[in-house]
């Protein structure tokens, strides 16, 4: 990879990572970017569906089950717009679920970066599995 290549998927990792600050969930705050051709097309923070009390974990601190990932609410935005994510790279702070992984390959995603490891791996198999380029980057704070 090229360094100035390396240089844009740090900065847009480190952009997820500000992103996910606006995130009202207590036990773990997610950001994604959505990038084709180095251009932002869209982005998303884990939380509540719009219309719902921003509050994701419920009185005994577990997470309520319809929390929309930050992958999730980055593919659904972009579907909303004239934008396509086909081609484009996912730029997300920590490596995605099963669920998320399955929408991130009918979007046409072809590449994931991701800067910190869940504990849960199924989704970056099944991510390679459907040829989808997987790169663990971790920040450079927390190497």
């Amino acid at each position: 990879m090229k360094e100035k290549d390396h240089k844009f998927d740090e900065s847009y990792l480190e952009m997820a990572r500000v992103w996910a600050k606006n995130s009202y969930c207590k036990r773990r705050q997610v950001g994604a970017l959505l990038v084709k051709n180095r251009m932002i097309i869209s982005d998303g923070y884990n939380g509540t569906p719009s219309g719902f009390e921003n509050l994701c974990e419920d009185e005994d601190y577990i997470t309520k089950p319809y929390v929309l990932h930050a992958e999730a609410n980055a593919i659904t935005k972009v579907a909303k717009s004239n934008n396509s994510s086909d081609g484009a790279t996912l730029y997300v702070t920590d490596s995605p679920c099963m669920e998320c992984s399955k929408l991130i390959i009918q979007s046409g995603i072809k590449r994931v970066v991701y800067a910190r490891e869940y504990r849960i791996k199924e989704g970056l198999d099944l991510l390679r599995r459907a040829g989808v380029q997987v790169e663990y980057q971790p920040y450079a704070d927390e190497k």
